[in-house]
């Protein structure tokens, strides 16, 4: 298993599971190809993906487990 973390652009505003998740926030995920999953849900609107959390200060909605379903505090 690997865990990546995932932005969205500007204009990319998406509900999940009841979340509204946009470039506020980062979306977290852990499987075993976590790009799949990513483009699975979202499909290719979205913007970066990182090996670790990116610096938080830019993203002051937080961090959305996708795996898990719920927000995280880091």
């Amino acid at each position: 298993m690997r865990t990546s973390y995932f932005t969205l652009g500007q204009s990319h505003v998406y509900r999940f599971n009841g979340q509204t998740l946009d470039h506020d926030c980062v979306i977290k995920i852990t499987a075993e190809n976590p790009r799949d999953v990513m483009v699975e849900y979202f499909g290719l609107e979205w913007a970066f993906e990182y090996d670790e959390c990116p610096e938080m200060v830019f993203f002051p909605r937080g961090v959305y487990n996708l795996t898990e379903s719920k927000w995280e505090t880091l």
